[in-house]
């Protein structure tokens, strides 16, 4: 190997240091590449040792880019998209035709999946490859050509579709909720119940801690029966559903199963994260007629599954206040045909 190249820095850490001083955040850049905060500012921390030079300005809560850190961040992005580039080149001469879909893991099994045979009855010729991945891909890279992503709506990219928000409450096999002894009537009932936990010991998402909403609902130091944790989301949700415990339903991911009744909700009460879905497409798919097709799909499904989990919300979810409208009026033919012309405005933008 020529001695230059033993001397790269590694990639990681040039992808992170790439999108720490394109979002001039280390939080946000970790959020988009699936990695904690301390552990992107580690990947730069080490960069910049390896160059002997400080890359970032660290500024009470701002960051901003050195005159050397401007200069190789440059060339890094030109670097970046370049490799990306030759890449797809390669890869699009031996890959098998079709659309590759990046996503989470709870959005795939959940959500995406169960409808997938609709996109297929409406496009028999477009083959599909779900890639399900709780790290953030890199569309740039090429290795994707559409993205559904999961975070904060204030972190969105411009370019991004929203599909719909996440809201939260409990949920449990609709035995287990009318179960004799122990029903579930009402939030204090819980601590004769076994709580489904997802494991989160870096508290990325404390918005799915049962601490969250026990304390929300009055019931902040309540012991429950027992407690069952699972790394994955997805999990979490089928153990409710084989009666082993109640967990924290995000709508509308499961949706589906509120509807069908394999799962039921016992407290109408629900709370609402600061954590949306989004579609995405790849810079190099964006006149892509197969693509297009996808998007106009799966924001037409979105559309409805908000539509179907906001008809029953009543009065028990909680939102933030705001003075009526005259668009709070208008009928719901009227509401929709609004929604039909953004979705296509939207979706017109992110292919530009």
């Amino acid at each position: 190997m020529h001695r230059t190249l033993r001397r790269l820095p590694s990639l990681d850490f040039l992808r992170g240091f790439e999108a720490a001083g394109r979002l001039a955040s280390f939080t946000r850049a970790a959020d988009e590449l699936g990695l904690t905060q301390s552990a992107l500012s580690r990947q730069v921390r080490a960069l910049e040792d390896a160059l002997g030079v400080a890359l970032f300005e660290r500024r009470h809560r701002a960051l901003a880019l050195t005159r050397e850190g401007a200069a190789l961040h440059r060339d890094v992005v030109d670097a970046l998209g370049a490799i990306a580039s030759a890449a797809e080149r390669v890869r699009s001469r031996t890959r098998e035709p079709g659309l590759t879909l990046t996503t989470t893991v709870s959005f795939a099994s959940l959500w995406l999946i169960p409808r997938l045979a609709s996109f297929r009855e409406r496009h028999p010729g477009i083959d599909v490859l779900v890639s399900a991945d709780d790290r953030v891909a890199d569309l740039a890279r090429g290795e994707f050509d559409v993205a559904v992503r999961y975070g904060d709506e204030r972190a969105a990219p411009p370019d991004a579709v929203r599909l719909f928000g996440e809201r939260l409450l409990p949920v449990a096999s609709p035995a287990l909720a009318r179960e004799a002894g122990r029903p579930l009537l009402q939030p204090e009932n819980l601590a004769r119940h076994v709580l489904l936990h997802y494991d989160d010991p870096e508290g990325r998402a404390p918005w799915l801690d049962w601490r969250t909403w026990l304390a929300a609902n009055g019931v902040p130091a309540l012991k429950p029966a027992g407690s069952l944790r699972f790394r994955l989301y997805d999990q979490v949700i089928q153990a409710a559903v084989s009666g082993q415990g109640v967990a924290l339903g995000r709508l509308p991911l499961i949706a589906g199963l509120l509807a069908d009744g394999r799962l039921a909700a016992p407290f109408p009460r629900r709370y609402e994260s600061a954590r949306e879905f989004r579609v995405l497409v790849a810079p190099h798919a964006r006149d892509r007629a197969d693509v297009d097709a996808f998007v106009r799909w799966v924001v037409g499904e979105a559309r409805a599954t908000a539509d179907a989990s906001e008809s029953d919300a009543g009065a028990g979810v909680r939102k933030p206040a705001r003075p009526a409208s005259r668009g709070d009026t208008r009928s719901a033919k009227s509401r929709g045909a609004s929604r039909d012309a953004a979705t296509r405005k939207a979706i017109k933008a992110a292919r530009r």
